[in-house]
């Protein structure tokens, strides 16, 4: 596949809405800005929930304007709209939702999400196998863990329209791109072993071909990659990013990079020296990336490195 052109943006903050931690005390740093404790003389009785999901609202300015995409809705229906509601956001003026994969924690406040957004229809935009059923995680003791189902009807009911699309793809006037299936060549990155589906009449294992991250050219700097789990791995995620569109320099890394638990800690190691290599200027893992894996990015990293809350908002 040839480059893709991503046109610049002057500006983009990422919008943290759905993580699994929150601390309502972590300290600010340059372009890394934390929700304030109160907004008046007194501490609220409310505050920000944490769920085990992602959700990120992207701001991308160009051209004069700013632009809102979501990316991502959360575990459920409940800290989505309560987080919004807490900082003050709305979703009405989202122009495009993007759906990393077809996993519960990723898609669970879509149908919410779409009916709050004004303009309808609302363009979905998806991996075509985000609706593969069943699949399953195998457990040790023999049980077979089925997913709950992406409720097509119910997203299209609110005013979602699916794009269903494997290959790459840019949108927002050309300013934002979405991979598609990622390009899997590192040597150590190989998914998730217990993840299988059916195919056909057969049992076969899960690529999790649907995986696909997001990246944004920030004008003069590099390029932003942001991915859901990274069940492709996140140094392919970035590799494929860097790949599409013929930008080599990353000025930032976020979202989740599935290295926890057992079968995956015993990369952390790899994917710490590659993504050295790399050298982004903001390194951000969410979500699935594990506390281990957190701790040692901060470790090896520590200027880029910025440990994410919900409610923290990036600025590129």
């Amino acid at each position: 596949m040839g480059t893709i052109t991503l046109q610049p943006v002057d500006s983009c903050e990422v919008v943290v809405l759905v993580d699994n931690y929150i601390d309502l005390l972590l300290p600010p740093k340059e372009g890394v800005v934390r929700p304030p404790l109160a907004t008046g003389e007194t501490i609220p009785e409310d505050t920000i929930l944490a769920e085990h999901g992602l959700s990120i609202l992207l701001r991308l300015t160009y051209g004069g304007e700013t632009h809102l995409v979501l990316m991502d809705a959360g575990y459920t229906d409940k800290a989505l709209p309560h987080n919004l509601n807490f900082l003050g956001l709305s979703l009405s003026d989202v122009e495009l939702v993007v759906i990393s994969h077809g996993h519960m924690d990723h898609y669970g406040g879509l149908v919410w999400a779409v009916g709050q957004i004004g303009k309808k229809p609302v363009p979905v935009v998806l991996h075509p196998n985000a609706f593969v059923t069943p699949r399953f995680f195998k457990l040790p003791d023999g049980r077979d863990l089925l997913f709950p189902v992406m409720n097509r009807k119910a997203v299209e009911n609110a005013g979602g329209e699916f794009k269903e699309l494997a290959d790459p793809s840019v949108h927002m006037d050309g300013h934002l791109l979405v991979t598609g299936a990622v390009e899997r060549v590192t040597p150590f990155e190989k998914g998730m072993p217990n993840a299988y589906m059916k195919q056909g009449d057969e049992i076969v294992h899960d690529d999790i071909l649907d995986d696909q991250g997001c990246a944004i050219n920030i004008r003069d700097e590099g390029i932003l990659v942001i991915s859901g789990c990274a069940h492709a791995g996140i140094i392919n995620t970035v590799k494929y990013a860097q790949k599409l569109t013929g930008v080599k320099k990353v000025l930032g890394v976020m979202g989740g990079f599935h290295l926890t638990g057992p079968v995956f800690e015993p990369i952390i190691g790899d994917t710490i020296e590659e993504m050295k290599k790399i050298n982004p200027q903001r390194l951000v893992p969410m979500h699935c990336t594990g506390w281990t894996a957190i701790k040692a990015f901060e470790a090896a990293m520590p200027e880029a490195f910025a440990l994410n809350g919900v409610g923290t908002t990036y600025q590129f």
